[in-house]
């Protein structure tokens, strides 16, 4: 009975004390939610108070952006109003300044009014007055028929023939006046032009024959050198193509022949054939192969070795290759690739004085005389030859036309073809630039002379400086001022007609009048 009372008193306490913990659980819970609205009312307090206060700022910044931006137009507007204020200045000054011109205008008009009234009164009297004056001359001229038996048209061709000699004497005179300007203005141009081409040219000369001379170590290699009943020298002559002549010279034997690349090909296979000692037809001939394989590859060398001094692009290979082969070929003793390469840099020189293309003109200039090249070979002048290289390996009809007009086979039609022309003869009528035969030399100027002294009036002539120029001494009673021009003219046409010659001839016509008398 005790147990039991024990545990009902004890399951009533268990009873209280849940109760009791409910009432305190539900009693913090309340607190808890209190709590935590109270602080969710803070937090939308301060999100409220933060947003109207970013609110605010946005606002300032706006007004600030508008008044910046009202500040700027105002300033582009003052601006603005400014530069219309100036145009609008401007405008009224032009519109005073045409005001003004237009008086000036009238005013002008109404002198040119008067002035042309006071033409047409001066005409209508000249009119009158050369009526008059024709009546007069009418008069006149029945009284000078009658005083000198002379008619009308008998008068007139004497009066023509006078005429005629005093306009040919004015005309004469100002023929000569006007060539003199020409001439000296032209001069100093041309002068100053080719001077500063020439002197920006800096190029070696080089001068060789038609034979090369071998030295030996002994007189004793001669013999080896011709070989048993002849056989080695009639190899190497077969071979190379070029004579070798074994003379009396000491410890030398001499190489002739007209074609330099066979020569010097003979030359270099000589000396190696003397080096090594081994001397026979078999090695003779392996030898000169040798060499001639190397010249293939020097003359290409040669060729680009051209191009890269000048700067010229773009060029065929066997265009190349027959320049290579250019230096080894001799015009008038002057070596063709050299002298295609001053041509080159003369007429570059001159066509950059002269704003024209530099490019056509230096490449002309270069292959002018590429036709020289093969012209040993192939049947044909070598400007005709020259022509179909390069159109064969496609260079353009500027460069053709201008190297096909350097010897005036054709009439030049641009200004690049005149100046290849002109840059072919400096380059070979500069001094020590050519060797001439003495005989042909001689001739020319006997030539140059004769022609001269064929003309009425010419006393004495003389051919100088090389025969780059002729002076006519003239009679001074027989020829006139004005007729020493004409001479001079034709003299000049004569010679063109008559003789080939490089470079130019001048021709000068001296008049001199003496007066003497003895004092007794």
């Amino acid at each position: 009975m005790n147990s039991i009372v024990w545990i009902a008193g004890g399951l009533a306490l268990l009873v209280a004390g849940l109760v009791l913990a409910w009432v305190q659980v539900r009693r913090a819970a309340r607190a808890t939610l209190a709590d935590a609205r109270r602080r969710a009312e803070h937090l939308v307090e301060d999100s409220r108070r933060e947003s109207e206060a970013k609110l605010r700022e946005a606002e300032l910044a706006a007004k600030e952006k508008l008044l910046q931006a009202r500040s700027e137009f105002e300033t582009a507007s003052r601006a603005r109003r400014n530069e219309l204020e100036a145009v609008e200045k401007r405008l009224g000054q032009k519109e005073e300044t045409l005001d003004k011109r237009l008086l000036q205008q009238d005013q002008r008009d109404r002198e040119l009014a008067g002035r042309e009234k006071e033409v047409q009164a001066r005409e209508r009297g000249a009119a009158e007055r050369a009526a008059e004056l024709e009546a007069a001359l009418g008069e006149a001229r029945q009284k000078l028929e009658q005083i000198a038996g002379l008619t009308a048209q008998q008068a007139r061709e004497e009066l023509v023939r006078s005429l005629e000699g005093q306009a040919r004497l004015d005309a004469g005179q100002l023929v000569k006046r006007i060539e003199d300007e020409a001439r000296e203005q032209g001069n100093r141009k041309a002068q100053w032009l080719i001077g500063l081409a020439v002197q920006r040219l800096a190029s070696d000369f080089i001068s060789e024959t038609t034979v090369s001379v071998v030295e030996l170590p002994s007189d004793e290699m001669k013999g080896r050198i011709i070989g048993r009943e002849g056989r080695n020298i009639r190899a190497l002559e077969m071979a190379t193509g070029v004579d070798l002549i074994v003379d009396d010279t000491p410890e030398a034997v001499i190489l002739s022949g007209f074609d330099p690349f066979r020569r010097e090909i003979a030359r270099v296979a000589l000396e190696r054939l003397i080096a090594d000692g081994r001397i026979h037809p078999a090695r003779i001939e392996e030898v000169v192969e040798k060499v001639k394989a190397e010249f293939e590859q020097r003359i290409q060398q040669d060729g680009d070795a051209a191009l890269l001094e000048l700067k010229i692009p773009g060029m065929h290979p066997e265009l190349v290759k027959l320049l290579g082969r250019l230096r080894f070929r001799y015009s008038y003793g002057q070596n063709v690739l050299q002298h295609s390469k001053e041509v080159a840099f003369l007429a570059a020189t001159m066509a950059a004085e002269l704003k024209s293309n530099v490019a056509v003109a230096k490449r002309a200039g270069l292959l002018h005389d590429i036709g020289k090249a093969i012209d040993r070979e192939v049947d044909g002048t070598h400007l005709e030859l020259g022509i179909e290289l390069l159109r064969k390996y496609g260079e353009s009809e500027e460069v053709v036309h201008a190297m096909a007009c350097h010897h005036g086979d054709y009439d030049p039609q641009s200004v690049e073809a005149v100046l290849v022309t002109a840059a072919d003869a400096l380059s070979a009528a500069r001094p020590g630039a050519r060797r001439e035969v003495l005989e042909s030399y001689v001739q020319r100027l006997e030539k140059l002379e004769a022609i001269a002294n064929g003309f009425k009036g010419v006393q004495k002539c003389f051919a100088i400086q090389a025969g780059r120029e002729i002076r006519i001494i003239v009679d001074s009673g027989k020829i006139s001022d004005e007729e020493a021009l004409w001479l001079s003219k034709d003299v000049a046409r004569k010679v063109e007609q008559e003789l080939t010659y490089p470079g130019q001839i001048r021709v000068t016509v001296i008049r001199e009048t003496r007066a003497v008398e003895m004092a007794k």
